[in-house]
């Protein structure tokens, strides 16, 4: 019954209006999300690159319905690639191929992308190919191998999702083709069929994809809030000689931030995930209803963070 009510909600317009007029429903979301506007999202970049934590902008916005909204967001990440080149800022940017027009036609998708890429090359920038639901993970993957990454190299990367039962095998590839991998848990709700039910066992699996990265990757970004697994990575590269520069540590934005600043105070990369745009309302509310678990997640960091700041 949540999950419906999320998603009915996030197709609400008259509730989305009546939200961004909300002064406490604005200052939560401005929490998770770096505003509406180019400008304030590279305020947040600059405010973060100044606390020695890179970034990654995201503009919010998942499948397009026609080629003009499709050009039309290929066209936002090539200005925004320009903006970041101008200010000179410790960021990369992340892209949903659906996004990109992935629903409306494959070439579509492959021409609006190679824009974008192109745009990365130049400016010596990095362009990260996240990961959707399981029903996209083959082809985003088949793209990135043959369409994306024999021609940009390492100006481009991909996302891997640690519940899914294929990921091991996806991690071997990676390494075997030097390309640059964000490992996360993954945030969809997959059935059985394709992803680990239990988080023991998805945490498990991220721990072994993880060492395999740590140990043979190129630069592997390592995705998580969780604090046991990013205790056993800082173990496993001081027992493996795995030097810090070697990797990264990755979080969202407005998520933990008292553990992102102990991370760089300790030596160690970090970099900070953050969406921006005006389809921020959508976004969070999606994000909630295909795994309303999220809710309790984002509130419980809060929470946490707030004890931990005040002792």
């Amino acid at each position: 019954m949540l999950r419906s009510t999320l998603l009915y909600l996030s197709n609400q317009q008259k509730v989305f209006r009546f939200i961004r007029r909300n002064r406490l429903a604005k200052r939560f979301a401005d929490r998770f999300v770096a505003g509406e506007t180019v400008d304030t999202a590279l305020d947040a970049v600059a405010a973060l690159n100044a606390q020695r934590i890179r970034a990654s902008l995201d503009i919010l916005g998942e499948s397009v319905h026609n080629e003009a909204e499709a050009r039309g967001a290929g066209r936002q990440y090539v200005h925004l690639l320009d903006r970041i080149a101008e200010r000179g800022l410790d960021t990369n940017v992340s892209l949903k191929l659906t996004a990109m027009g992935l629903d409306i036609s494959e070439d579509l998708c492959v021409e609006v992308v190679h824009q974008v890429l192109a745009r990365a090359r130049d400016h010596g920038s990095f362009v990260r190919l996240d990961m959707e639901s399981s029903d996209y993970t083959e082809r985003t993957l088949r793209m990135f191998y043959e369409r994306f990454y024999p021609v940009y190299g390492n100006h481009v990367g991909i996302v891997l999702q640690s519940y899914l039962f294929r990921t091991e095998q996806d991690v071997a590839r990676a390494n075997q083709e030097r390309c640059r991998v964000r490992l996360c848990k993954g945030a969809y709700k997959e059935p059985p069929t394709v992803a680990f039910p239990d988080k023991k066992d998805v945490d498990a699996a991220y721990v072994r994809e993880m060492h395999a990265l740590m140990r043979d990757g190129n630069y592997p970004g390592l995705a998580t809030h969780d604090e046991a697994i990013i205790n056993e990575a800082k173990r496993f590269a001081k027992e493996s000689g795995i030097d810090a520069s070697r990797f990264e540590f990755q979080m969202l934005y407005g998520v933990r931030r008292d553990l992102q600043e102990q991370i760089v105070r300790e030596g160690w990369n970090m970099r900070v995930y953050v969406p921006f745009g005006t389809q921020w309302y959508p976004y969070l509310m999606r994000r909630l209803a295909e795994r309303p678990a999220n809710l309790a997640f984002m509130t419980g960091n809060i929470i946490r963070e707030g004890v931990r700041r005040r002792k």
